[in-house]
């Protein structure tokens, strides 16, 4: 006899119960315990396969800063790798060795002053690559201290409020007070002078985001290194610079090579960037480079040897997938430099083009343009009737996903959507979404009040998470 239906849809301890391929007799499979015994491999994949049609789809997902094209070729490099252990250097010399030619191309990239003996490594993305450039800077600081013969106990780190999540968790996770420098006016991330204001003996180093996850803009990277020199000058506190170029490390030197945010200034220690953000790849690779092997301490490093030779390796993470550094390799190999300027141009080009229209609309009011990171944020005007909220409640409805979030302090009162522009979001999809922002526009053109605030958000603003500023340890 067939299990009697609950009669509260929804409850968790309800079975599963299944017919997947539509000729067999209906099964019933637990949910939250291992099922007794085997079933075929077409039906256990019949049911995960038909649950996750419920998720959203990843082209459409414009909250997201993570890769979610890939070519055929990529993807079948990965699957192709997809049982290599990137930890195991022995076993898998040629795959050890894609790593380090992607390090060196990046340190090419970055302007390191000897590219062929640059100090990095892969991780599992740009928050493992973050919290390790942390590490070294707390290292350092610390092996400064006792050898001066100061305390070391009270490390803390400079940032602004606007940092992504990895930074307040590295905090936490190895004791480092992070002071952080809150939004004023229309300043929505880091300033130099502010970030110098907070800087003291105890200071391990300033970290600069290239391309604030709130709204795309670049940090002055080289207007804060300039301040600390200054500092330097006059007090003798020597504070090292990490950038953060989860996104932007890969979109400024292909398209703003001028600017000023990488080795090419004397007081950046460590990059960290994302492999499966702008450099195209699949999630989940990142990277880690430092300024030479004396910003990078030797006893953070642990050395395996493989054929005859040495392999340094700097993790949190041990056993992660050797398939995404394949892809990386790739993608440097396919595209070269005139291929990710191209990509990246592309992608600048529909997200100022999506400004200036949604501008244009009338009821919005553009943060940013697309015009550093191809990432735009606007709010609704006052006069809209509506929030930003009843609009990302609306778009979902058309299978968008578009986050809508507050500010951090001391901007609580901005709220705003977001748009990232990634490879495979080209002028075709911005026609598409225009059209729904249109419709969903004068939709909400037509309702009395607004609906929606804050509190009704479901919360997948991607790095945009608010943080506590907390008052200055004294």
């Amino acid at each position: 006899m067939a299990p009697k239906h609950p009669s509260r849809a929804g409850r968790g301890a309800r079975d599963l119960e299944i017919n997947p391929i539509f000729t067999r007799e209906p099964l019933s499979v637990p949910r939250y315990r291992l099922p007794a015994g085997e079933m075929e491999p077409s039906t256990a994949y019949q049911v995960v396969h038909d649950e996750l049609m419920l998720d959203g789809n990843a082209r459409l997902n414009l909250a997201t800063f993570v890769s979610t094209w890939a070519e055929p070729e990529a993807r079948l490099l990965m699957a192709e790798c997809a049982e290599k252990n990137m930890i195991d250097k022995d076993e898998y010399p040629r795959t050890a060795e894609l790593e380090m030619r992607c390090v060196r191309m990046l340190a090419r990239l970055w302007n390191a002053e000897d590219p062929h003996h640059a100090v990095g490594c892969s991780t599992t993305g740009s928050s493992e690559a973050a919290m390790l450039g942390g590490l070294a800077l707390k290292r350092r600081w610390r092996e400064r201290r006792r050898a001066a013969g100061a305390p070391a106990d009270r490390p803390n780190l400079v940032m602004g409020v606007n940092v992504q999540i990895c930074w307040e968790k590295f905090a936490d996770y190895f004791e480092v007070e992070p002071r952080y420098v809150p939004m004023e006016g229309g300043r929505y991330h880091l300033g130099a002078r502010e970030a110098v204001e907070l800087c003291d003996e105890n200071t391990i180093g300033v970290v600069a985001v290239l391309g604030s996850t709130f709204d795309g803009s670049y940090e002055p990277v080289a207007a804060i290194a300039a301040a600390l020199d200054d500092l330097q000058a006059r007090t003798g506190l020597d504070v090292p610079i990490h950038v953060d170029g989860a996104s932007g490390a890969m979109i400024a030197p292909f398209l703003d090579p001028d600017l000023l945010w990488d080795f090419r200034l004397p007081r950046v220690a460590s990059i960290n960037t994302s492999g499966h953000k702008y450099g195209l790849v699949m999630p989940g690779v990142g990277w880690a480079l430092w300024r030479d092997e004396d910003a990078l301490p030797d006893d953070l490093v642990f050395h395996v040897n493989y054929l005859g030779g040495d392999m340094p390796t700097f993790a949190l993470n041990f056993s992660r997938p050797g398939a995404q550094v394949v892809a990386q390799y790739y993608n440097f190999l396919r595209l070269g430099f005139d291929g990710y300027r191209r990509v990246q141009q592309g992608c600048r080009d529909v997200a100022t083009r999506l400004a200036a229209e949604i501008g244009g609309l009338g009821p919005y009011e553009t943060i940013t343009d697309g015009g550093e990171l191809p990432v735009l944020a606007f709010r609704t005007r006052e006069d809209a009737g509506f929030t930003v909220y009843d609009a990302s409640a609306a778009l979902r409805e058309y299978g968008w996903l578009v986050p809508a979030y507050s500010f951090p302090e001391n901007r609580t009162d901005l709220d705003v959507l977001r748009v990232v522009v990634r490879n495979g979001f080209g002028h075709d999809l911005a026609d598409l979404f225009m059209d729904d922002l249109r419709r969903t526009t004068s939709r909400l053109h037509s309702h009395v009040h607004a609906h929606r605030d804050p509190r009704d958000t479901s919360g997948f603003a991607h790095g945009a998470e608010p943080k506590k500023v907390r008052a200055r340890r004294v």
